[in-house]
């Protein structure tokens, strides 16, 4: 396990300050304002007594953070098993890793010595147990600890490395336990009864006695091929052939367990330490080399931000971080196949230029709510789908009782019709008048009434004075009403005297449900 701690590694005294119960206090300094004798926690105006030029930063946790991030995602060039260690470290699962760098040591003087050149000042320590590993680097930095030796190593550190509490610290001090060999000799039962369980785990794992995994940032993917370079490249070239490389290594490890990918990253480091990731998913496991090449080739030609190769990249790594199996199918007699492998490459194509959520299809529900009878889907995630659902078979020569064009929400109208049963005879709807010539209805909709998210009618347009005066018969607004997620329709076919369709509906069962109704126009017929 290898953590190590960031800081500024300027020569020039400089420390960061935050604000704790209303004074500024250290939060941060590099090695020239420690030579002078500041560390963290001492007041602000202590700290310009002791060096009046010293350069002082207010302290940006949001800054910081991204930092610390950027920092782990360059990491990631050694291990895929990076965790962050808030607020100032990270940790590395290195196991089976080191033999690539030549030695554990080999592989940490290589981080600390390419973090120092980004201008970091690094403490790491390799332990055994991320406790461990973390308790040395709050006390002297390029410790390689072997195996079993955890104990012998934390021993002789002061008791405040553990990072438990002030108040444990204190505690410990005041009983005369300076070093972690004083605590670990004591019992365990002594330790859990003065300063908790809590503190008592976290000794164990100092010690070696017990671990906990870390959990890394991002998780480990199925398969994943990488091409470190001894000279940076820098040319689309390149990129290309260094890309279809590592697709057709992946390909075949892939192809071996039956396999197929429906997410790939492609991971480019550069050699100041930046890391772009970009992805590409599928509707279908690929399984072809050339389908991952053309897909990245369309990803990193549509992409707003290019890729910028900087002084070259060092390494690209390529990752399946999701895969399905790959199910067999009858290509040769099945024509059907091929048109449905066309179709899902056209719409990774279209995915990997503009986004998999621009690319939708629409599929029926199980309900006879209107507005709720089609869901849109990412067509990937269609295509993925073990069972695709169908649309209902309209009856041959007989007209759709459904309009292609529903409004959403449902636009209110003023409507002339006999109170409270008679259907529509005419409407204002968008400041135009429509005389009804046909009316076919109503065909009643209760709403789901088990449902607990339900979105609210629209409130209806102002009322027109001059057609309340001339059509004395329209529709009020209700003021004797119950909950209007859950007002039954009356749905009406009209078609106006020019020819146009219409889908209306009444809201609400008169002296049920409403005292008098409202309109609303739902769709249009083509």
């Amino acid at each position: 396990m290898l953590n190590h701690n960031l800081s500024d590694a300027s020569e020039q005294p400089c420390v960061v300050v935050a604000k704790d119960h209303n004074a500024l206090v250290i939060s941060a300094l590099n090695h020239a304002a420690a030579r002078l004798g500041l560390a963290i926690g001492v007041p602000l105006a202590n700290a310009r007594a002791i060096c009046p030029d010293i350069a002082v930063h207010d302290a940006d946790d949001i800054a910081d953070a991204a930092t610390l991030n950027a920092v782990a995602d360059w990491c990631d060039r050694f291990t895929p098993l990076v965790a962050l260690d808030p607020p100032h470290g990270l940790l590395l699962d290195i196991s089976g890793c080191a033999h690539l760098f030549g030695s554990e040591a080999a592989m940490l003087d290589t981080i600390c010595h390419a973090l120092a050149r980004q201008g970091f000042a690094v403490s790491a320590a390799i332990a055994g147990t991320a406790v461990c590993a973390r308790t040395l680097t709050r006390h002297r930095s390029g410790c390689v600890v072997p195996e079993g030796q955890e104990a012998a190593a934390v021993q002789p550190l002061p008791v405040f490395t553990l990072g438990a509490d002030d108040a444990i610290t204190r505690g410990l001090r005041r009983a005369g336990l300076k070093t972690i060999g004083d605590v670990a000799a004591r019992g365990r039962h002594e330790i859990a009864a003065r300063f908790g369980a809590g503190f008592v785990a976290l000794l164990e794992q100092a010690l070696g006695e017990r671990d906990a995994p870390i959990s890394p940032r991002r998780p480990l993917p199925d398969y994943m091929a990488e091409r470190r370079f001894a000279e940076p490249v820098a040319t689309d070239a390149a990129i290309a052939r260094t890309l279809s490389t590592l697709a057709r290594t992946l390909i075949d490890s892939m192809t071996r367990d039956g396999k197929g990918a429906r997410r790939l990253d492609a991971s480019f480091f550069r050699t100041d330490g930046a890391v772009r990731v970009i992805g590409v998913e599928t509707g279908l496991p690929v399984t072809r080399v050339e389908i991952v090449e053309r897909l990245f080739r369309e990803r990193l030609d549509a992409l707003a931000d290019p890729l910028d190769p900087g002084f070259g990249f060092d390494l690209i790594r390529l990752a399946a971080s999701r895969t399905d199996d790959v199910v067999a199918a009858q290509r040769d007699l099945d024509s059907h196949v091929h048109d449905s492998d066309e179709v899902a490459a056209l719409i990774d194509r279209l995915a990997a230029r503009i986004g998999g959520q621009c690319i939708v299809v629409h599929l029926p529900q199980d309900t006879h709510i209107p507005e709720r009878a089609m869901l849109a889907l990412p067509a990937q995630q269609h295509l993925a789908a073990a069972t695709v659902a169908a649309w209902p078979r309209r009856a041959e020569g007989e007209p759709p009782l459904r309009p292609l064009r529903l409004f959403a929400p449902p636009e209110p109208i003023e409507v002339l019709a006999d109170f409270p049963h008679g259907p529509p005879a005419a409407f204002r709807w968008r400041r135009g008048f429509h005389r009804i010539a046909l009316v076919e209805g109503p065909e009643r909709i209760a709403m789901e009434w088990w449902r607990s998210e339900r979105s609210q009618p629209a409130s209806p347009e102002p009322v027109d004075d001059d057609f309340a005066r001339m059509h004395p018969l329209r529709g009020e607004v209700s003021v004797k009403r119950i909950d209007p997620a859950m007002l039954t329709r009356d749905y009406f076919r009209a078609e106006d005297r020019d020819g146009a369709r219409f889908w209306l509906y009444r809201e609400g069962i008169h002296e049920r449900e409403v005292e008098t109704f409202r309109w609303f126009l739902h769709g249009m017929f083509a």
